[in-house]
């Protein structure tokens, strides 16, 4: 009996290992079973009680490469020689952490308001993340992002912050559309790389799975089956944030992250975010967490920057 299992979204050299070592360690384990690899797919074909064994056996192993991105060949043997019961056990005690990021690194709610960012996801569609720099907030909702798209909750991760600076400056930057607005939304790529291979997110990134645009681009657009974030919101006009979280679609989960300390906008110009706040506040199944300096997990310095900044503003001092 011939079967075939689809390998999507992996990278071969490290899920088979150099010169095949990983996937002759599970030929070794299945004698009786005839195993091929070619292109994304796997091949195998013995009797029928055989394959269903090995199937259960190579699921776990694919779904723990999707879960922490790393295949070792203690993993294969542990995976294979463990039993169900303790295979729930160990994801039973690793229901603390958000997602598993390059070679397994675990990403964690490091702070309480992370942690409540992290609770709030489960109960409710919109969030509003509001809180100084450093704090984590972008970098915790894009990791619930690809929790979300590692478990089939959603089919496709939708980031997007607005280019106040489009109208002047980026006309003298070389290069298309995409040359020019890439700067703004680089913070968004680096925390996809912290969580998802290269090649992997190349793929996402080329079959729309993940997308990254501007939030001009978000006009018109129905949002459904989608994991949405829209960063630094601050920046925001208040007819652009009305415009996008209009866009909210069936099975659609969106996070507004912002810092209403840092507003770029022209002078006179209202910050979308501060009005959203105030209007929708009273709406039930709307989360606002407000992240404070005690989140802050970058450099120890920033914290004390944060604080300079404050006291100055407090003091009188024009920023």
């Amino acid at each position: 009996m011939d079967r075939q299992i689809l390998l999507n979204g992996i990278d071969p050299l490290e899920f088979f290992g150099v010169n095949n070592s990983k996937i002759n360690l599970i030929k070794k384990r299945f004698p009786k079973i005839k195993i091929t690899a070619r292109g994304n797919s796997l091949f195998i074909q013995g009797e029928e009680s055989e394959l269903d064994i090995f199937e259960k056996k190579f699921t776990r192993i694919l779904d723990h490469y999707s879960q922490f991105n790393v295949l070792t060949e203690e993993i294969i043997h542990e995976i294979l020689d463990a039993g169900i019961s303790k295979m729930e056990a160990n994801s039973s005690a690793e229901k603390d952490i958000i997602v598993f990021g390059n070679n397994g690194k675990p990403v964690r709610a490091r702070t309480p308001n992370q942690r409540k960012l992290y609770e709030a996801s489960f109960k409710n569609d919109l969030l509003f993340a509001i809180g100084p720099a450093g704090t984590g907030k972008t970098y915790t909702a894009i990791a619930l992002a690809v929790r979300a798209l590692k478990n089939r909750e959603i089919k496709r991760i939708i980031l997007s912050r607005p280019a106040v600076e489009a109208g002047e400056n980026l006309g003298f930057l070389p290069g298309d559309l995409k040359d020019k607005i890439d700067p703004y939304l680089q913070p968004l790529y680096d925390a996809l790389q912290d969580m998802i291979p290269a090649k992997k997110l190349e793929e996402f990134m080329k079959d729309g799975t993940i997308q990254i645009a501007p939030l001009a681009f978000m006009r018109g657009r129905t949002l459904s089956n989608a994991f949405v974030i829209l960063d630094e919101a601050q920046n925001t006009t208040v007819n652009q944030l009305k415009m996008f979280l209009t866009r909210m679609g069936l099975n659609a989960k969106f996070i507004v992250t912002g810092d209403i300390t840092q507003i770029d906008l022209p002078r006179k110009t209202n910050s979308g975010l501060i009005h959203a706040l105030d209007i929708l506040e009273k709406i039930k199944s709307i989360s606002v967490i407000e992240f404070d300096k005690k989140d802050i997990v970058r450099h120890r310095l920033v914290r004390d920057i944060v604080n300079a900044y404050e006291k100055g503003s407090e003091n009188g001092i024009q920023l």
